[in-house]
């Protein structure tokens, strides 16, 4: 598409506000999944280094199967 001004790229002929929201709303979820994603993680490594540290140093992968 051509626009002939940067407000009428903006406007989008009257479905800028819809456009730009959809756009302004991904953006605001995907950086509330990453905020999430690493509180997650970061959670799943404490814990499992308490379990390290409440079961021994010495525990390996054959013996919890």
């Amino acid at each position: 598409m051509q626009w002939e001004s940067w407000s009428a790229f903006w406007q989008m002929g009257g479905a800028g506000p819809f456009v730009w929201g959809s756009y302004g709303l991904t953006l605001v979820l995907v950086a509330v999944e990453l905020v999430l994603v690493l509180r997650r993680r970061k959670d799943t490594v404490l814990r499992l280094l308490r379990w390290r540290r409440a079961v021994g140093k010495d525990v390996r992968m054959e013996s919890l199967e």
